[in-house]
């Protein structure tokens, strides 16, 4: 059986809700991959070396994620990576729609990977990275959004603390 899945996503920035769905991922499978990736539809905050730094920053402690960046697809990546689960987080209703349709095309593209997907706690369901980040570029407080080690990057970025 393989113990490889996949957890991918823009990550601009990563907040609390990933952390929780990534440590909770790492938990259940053998090995986790986080895929950075890159959205053209998306105007992001820090590049894709910014977001993977960051990345690997708030994994460290977690020996069996490995922090990894990838273009185009999902599953031509999982095919070449060989991993069988996609990890999909939902935070409300509204995700739904969008992850059930790409988790339908990618069943019909390569039916032998499933998409497993799951809820952050419910503290942090609510949290997205547009809303973290629009809130820290006027200044607001999101230290209560993102790992620490994020909200200094944050606050690097845009000249102040990120809590406010």
């Amino acid at each position: 059986m393989n113990q490889l899945a996949i957890y991918a996503g823009t990550f601009d920035p990563m907040t609390l809700g990933h952390w929780d769905l990534i440590e909770r991922s790492a938990e259940i499978f053998q090995n986790l991959i986080l895929g950075v990736t890159t959205n053209p539809a998306k105007d992001p905050m820090f590049s894709t070396e910014e977001r993977m730094d960051m990345a690997r920053d708030v994994v460290k402690g977690l020996e069996n994620v490995e922090v990894d960046t990838f273009e185009g697809l999902l599953i031509d990546y999982a095919k070449l990576r060989g991993s069988r689960v996609l990890i999909r987080g939902l935070r409300a209703y509204s995700d739904f729609e969008y992850e059930f349709q790409m988790a339908l095309t990618n069943r019909k593209l390569a039916p032998e990977i499933e998409t497993l997907f799951m809820m952050p706690k419910e503290i942090h369901s609510y949290v997205s990275s547009s809303t973290v980040r629009e809130v820290a570029r006027f200044g607001g407080d999101v230290s209560e959004f993102v790992p620490s080690s994020v909200l200094k990057v944050i606050g690097e970025k845009l000249g102040h603390g990120g809590a406010g």
